[in-house]
């Protein structure tokens, strides 16, 4: 017989794994719950954004997606079908999550430049904010050109 099937595991040993594994799920609980703000949000709302856009987004028949302009709309942009990717990817994340609370496709998001150069988009349905500056230059870029127009 080996002489790890003689002497019973530390109870130490058991005792300090339990308590750490505690006291991981103990913070995480506290943190998801206690729904604790992070820097960029205290950001947002200490600056104002220097442009601002509302806009909503519509899938079409023919697999297109068309960008309105929430206040007049006017059409911004035609995402033709097997084009931008990254666009689509977000906005098909959004409308997953306003579909789970019960909105449509009708109320606008708010595409927001703000002083340090950062790109967000705000789901004004859910309050879901993306900060779009995480995913890159040519990602912002994307969203950016609706800004521009």
């Amino acid at each position: 017989m080996s002489h790890i099937n003689q002497e019973p595991f530390p109870k130490l040993a058991l005792v300090a794994a339990a308590t750490l594994i505690g006291f991981a799920l103990t913070a995480a609980a506290a943190g998801r719950f206690t729904r604790v703000a992070n820097a960029d949000t205290k950001i947002e709302q200490a600056s104002a954004p220097i442009a601002a856009r509302d806009l909503t987004f519509f899938d079409m028949a023919d697999g297109s997606v068309e960008v309105r302009d929430a206040n007049g709309q006017s059409v911004v942009f035609v995402a033709a079908p097997g084009t931008n990717g990254f666009i689509r990817g977000v906005m098909r994340g959004l409308a997953r999550n306003r579909h789970a609370h019960g909105y449509g496709q009708a109320p606008a998001f708010r595409l927001s430049q703000w002083p340090d150069g950062r790109l967000s988009l705000q789901d004004l349905a859910t309050g879901k904010n993306i900060d779009l500056s995480a995913f890159g230059a040519s990602n912002r870029a994307a969203f950016a050109q609706l800004l521009a127009t």
